[in-house]
């Protein structure tokens, strides 16, 4: 190739260099001049063929335009990279004057169910109950026979109770209705002296605005050889002057039944309402808040006790009711519901966290 050949190529690149619009463009003019199979470098791969007195000549002439092109795609590379990041600029502005995301640890909340189960945890571990869990899906054995609950009860009715397909053994597990298995699965693996609690979900086949078919419950445990209604009364009384953070409470306990204790009570506890508000631990109205009595001698004997030997007491009480009326909750279908706008509202900080020395909900 001539030298007036040359100079025109040189003149060609230059040209379609300094249209290119765009970066992808440039990119395009680069692979088309000095790519593998580009023009200046087919150009470079006759060299092997010419004789070494016109080699010298054409190498130089080729290397001077392969030097231009190449300064000239830096030069507009740049010019084309400084354009993009202006538009972009332009385009993605941020505006500085906007407020500072707070972030997760000022913006996130804690659910009410986990906050309250804290509160519960941090309380009796004060008295110094032991946490104790277990599956969600139970044998029939633990759920229901071990805990004095005959046949014909109406809990192990399929209108009540979550079950499962029938196993080749002809049994059905079930999605536990209580965490009393929890305390069956502690007495049978640990002896006693034993003071538990059993916070966990439960299912029941129930909805409405104070039922859901998945809910939480807690519930204690306490076996040795002397303990006895007394202690029963005094353990519950110190919970609900914890958890309401009040100085006194009026505590009512009426007979009724359970099939895994001996004798069974219900306990109310005094509130007064001053408008929409319920004051815990004064008036002369009462509220139902949790079960208790003394652990059935059946039960004891369905985890190999001896009941002239043993005896203790046991109770059980809603997580989602007790929070509900601590917190002043209407609707406990609102719980599950994921509506992010009720959990701003009753959610709690993530690093408020339930301590007897500072107030359970400072």
């Amino acid at each position: 190739m001539s030298a007036p050949e040359l100079d025109s190529l040189q003149s060609e690149l230059l040209e379609a260099i300094s249209r290119a619009a765009d970066l992808g463009a440039l990119e395009e003019v680069r692979i088309a001049a000095l790519g593998k199979k580009g023009r200046v470098s087919e150009l470079m791969q006759l060299l092997g063929a010419m004789p070494p007195e016109e080699r010298r000549d054409f190498g130089q002439a080729v290397n001077t335009v392969k030097t231009a092109v190449a300064d000239a795609l830096e030069a507009k590379r740049l010019e084309l990279a400084s354009a993009a990041t202006a538009a972009k600029l332009a385009h993605e502005r941020a505006d500085v004057t906007l407020p500072v995301r707070e972030g997760p640890i000022a913006e996130g909340r804690i659910h009410p169910v986990s906050q309250v189960t804290d509160e519960i945890t941090e309380i009796f571990a004060d008295m110094g109950f032991s946490i104790a869990e277990g599956p969600d899906i139970e044998t029939d054995f633990n759920n229901f026979t071990a805990l004095n609950m005959p046949p014909e009860h109406p809990a192990r009715q399929d209108h009540d109770t979550f079950y499962f397909a029938e196993g080749p053994d002809g049994t059905r597990a079930l999605l536990r209705t209580h965490t009393s298995p929890v305390q069956i699965r502690t007495m049978l693996k640990q002896k006693p002296p034993l003071r538990i609690i059993a916070p966990g979900r439960v299912y029941r086949c129930d909805s409405d605005q104070t039922h859901t078919p998945m809910f939480h419950q807690v519930e204690g445990l306490v076996i040795d050889e002397e303990t006895h209604l007394g202690h029963l009364k005094w353990v519950l009384q110190e919970f609900c002057k914890a958890f309401f953070e009040v100085p006194e409470v009026k505590m009512r306990f009426r007979a009724s039944h359970f099939p895994f204790t001996e004798p069974s009570m219900e306990v109310d506890i005094g509130y007064a309402k001053i408008g929409d508000e319920i004051k815990i631990g004064e008036g002369d109205q009462w509220l139902e808040i949790l079960g208790c009595g003394m652990v059935h001698p059946n039960v004891l004997r369905a985890v190999n006790l001896d009941p002239a030997k043993y005896q203790g007491f046991a109770f059980g009480l809603g997580i989602d009711r007790i929070a509900m009326l601590k917190y002043g909750m209407p609707d406990l279908r609102a719980f599950f519901s994921g509506d992010l706008r009720w959990l701003k509202h009753y959610g709690f900080a993530p690093l408020a966290i339930p301590t007897l020395a500072a107030g359970l909900s400072a």
